[in-house]
């Protein structure tokens, strides 16, 4: 068994937020980290926690539009599809796999909307089990960066994630 991080990124904030998650699952679980077009259009068997993540755009999940309005603020990182559309694709046959969904998004009060909301609901649609509620880490602003600690507190959800996650016996 092992763990899938599968992201997508603007300006690199949610590709740090997604090794740092995945640098607290390797404590328990093998753990492999791809950007979304990097990502398999089916989980094997041996996937036992899917986790995704991607900013907040518009409110929600990225889509082309917005995803296109990021790419002409500067180069970005993720240039094809985004986790929304990954996840209407990809295909699971295991009906244990466990998952969880994480967004990046600006640390302003009061701004509503989360992309990982909207990655747990697809999650959920898909038939997997959440491990734990949708997380968000917060940047200063559009490009960032991230809020000072935001990393550390990552890697502390990536722990908490594998800590209680069912390790199966060897």
């Amino acid at each position: 068994m092992y763990a899938l991080i599968v992201y997508e990124s603007m300006f690199g904030n949610t590709k740090q937020i997604a090794e740092a998650v995945a640098e607290g699952l390797a404590t328990t679980l093998r753990t492999e980290v791809l950007e979304v077009g990097s990502a398999p259009a089916s989980v094997g068997e041996d996937l036992g926690l899917l986790v995704v993540g991607g900013p907040t755009h518009a409110f929600g999940m990225s889509r082309a539009s917005t995803r296109q309005s990021a790419a002409q603020q500067g180069r970005v990182l993720s240039q094809g599809q985004g986790v929304r559309e990954w996840l209407a694709t990809v295909r699971s046959p295991s009906a244990r796999l466990a998952s969880a969904a994480f967004d990046t998004r600006i640390a302003k009060p009061r701004m509503p909307g989360s992309a990982a909301r909207g990655f747990a609901k697809r999650l959920r649609r898909l038939g997997l089990a959440l491990a734990s509620p949708a997380e968000s880490f917060y940047v200063t602003g559009t490009q960032g960066p991230l809020v000072v600690g935001e990393v550390e507190r990552a890697r502390q959800w990536g722990r908490h994630l594998a800590s209680s996650f069912p390790v199966p016996a060897s």
